[in-house]
């Protein structure tokens, strides 16, 4: 049953993913309607990414608070209708509330997701979970540029977000039907996790507050990680399909042609990063070794992608092709470390946090990608910092969480709640 729950929280992260890629894909096409800059661009980027932000730490919350199954229903109808409001834009102002509902509504989905890990994964299986669902992200991404060229061959880019949109409402009616919480969570994690699980709840756990989590060193080594991994993340992400419009010459049918095979090793990285750590961790490595080891060889690939604008179109694939991989399969391993580290009760809370700082990480290079490129500097220099960022994050990581002790942190969020 575990494993039905985990693909089928794997579908909702795909859903996600194809539509926040929707307006970067049919940006071209979009923009004979809605003329847009690349400030522009990356403005209804942001709006899309704060608001994700703020959600991301509040959908964390009312995870916690509303139970997986409510609450991921209501963040999934709520981020559907979003997305298909999109087509009723006729202006930059239409298009950037849209982008900022969408946020909204996605902001609850990885905080489900990991809950979801929590209550259902023993630890040693967690990571392989959280790669199955994780790779989600690479399905949505993968179909997004076919499925809309396909869309824009033969209807108006407005049918992408409803056929988008429907597909999210599709889902929720199945998520209705076949999600519930486990009678015993977690069955067979271990004395650890049962010992922190009981650690923190009842009246404690709602008298914690966020600061209370921030006050906790390893909190803030996850958020500053997932800062700067994933302002590189969303960088590709978002300016991929831009970026082989205007420097490489691509058509909206060439996009649609390559723009998948990033994604598809994306996918790659979620699944066997998952699987590495997992593996580590059955051939009885301690649990710190197995996740660091396996976040060490995904952030080592990463500033490959630096040799992007000097090779040819071929070889900028395949090296986004390799960040990709290695980018999913840290983002993987980064995700499941909440639910490691802390008790189940405030994993939601946690994974919030740490979304919150991805996506504000997002905000700040996407601005800053904007704000270079309409003034005149190259790709170039985007992709030699991008590629330093998951090496400073791992740094973080090491320096933050120099040992996995997931009942010291439960006793002192004990502590903590009882001030």
């Amino acid at each position: 049953m575990r494993w039905r729950i985990a693909v089928l929280v794997s579908l909702a992260v795909a859903i996600s993913y194809l539509d926040r890629q929707t307006l970067p894909v049919a940006v071209s096409a979009i923009s004979k309607d809605i003329p847009l800059s690349n400030q522009q661009f990356s403005t209804l980027q942001s709006a899309f990414l704060f608001s994700y932000a703020f959600m991301y730490a509040g959908g964390g919350k009312l995870i916690d608070l509303l139970g997986t199954r409510s609450g991921f229903t209501l963040t999934m109808v709520f981020w559907s209708l979003a997305c298909a409001s999109h087509a009723l834009a006729v202006s930059f102002a239409m298009l950037m509330v849209s982008r900022f509902l969408l946020g909204m509504g996605e902001g609850g989905g990885f905080p489900a997701a990991t809950r979801a890990v929590g209550e259902w994964f023993p630890t040693k299986e967690r990571a392989t979970a959280m790669g199955i669902i994780n790779a989600g992200s690479s399905v949505g991404a993968v179909v997004a540029p076919p499925l809309i060229a396909v869309i824009l061959s033969y209807l108006s880019w407005r049918w992408i977000f409803l056929v988008a949109g429907g597909i999210g409402l599709l889902w929720t009616g199945w998520w209705r039907l076949s999600y519930f919480s486990p009678e015993h969570p977690g069955e067979g994690n271990g004395s650890d996790d049962a010992e922190i699980s009981t650690t923190v709840s009842g009246e404690l756990r709602e008298k914690l507050r966020w600061i209370d989590l921030l006050r906790i060193r390893e909190s803030w080594g996850l958020v500053i990680a997932k800062f700067l991994s994933d302002a590189a993340w969303y960088f590709y992400l978002f300016w991929l399909p831009k970026y082989l419009y205007d420097a490489r010459g691509f058509n909206i049918k060439g996009v649609g042609r390559y723009a998948w095979i990033p994604s598809a090793a994306a996918g790659a990285g979620c699944l066997l990063g998952g699987w590495f750590s997992s593996y580590l961790v059955r051939r009885e490595f301690t649990l710190g070794v197995a996740r660091k080891l396996a976040l060490g060889l995904s952030a080592g690939v990463m500033p490959f992608i630096i040799m992007v604008p000097h090779v040819g179109v071929s070889w900028a694939i395949f090296l986004f092709s390799v960040a990709y991989f290695g980018q999913q399969s840290w983002s993987t391993l980064v995700m499941v470390l909440p639910t490691d580290l802390f008790p189940r009760s405030v994993v939601g809370s946690v994974a919030g946090l740490v979304g919150f700082g991805g996506a504000m990480g997002g905000i700040a290079f996407g601005q800053v990608a904007g704000f270079l490129l309409d003034r005149g500097f190259g790709y170039g220099f985007l992709f030699s910092l991008a590629g330093t960022f998951h090496v400073i994050a791992l740094l973080v990581i090491l320096v933050a969480i120099p040992a996995f002790q997931p009942g010291e942190i439960g006793r002192r969020l004990s502590y903590q709640g009882a001030r």
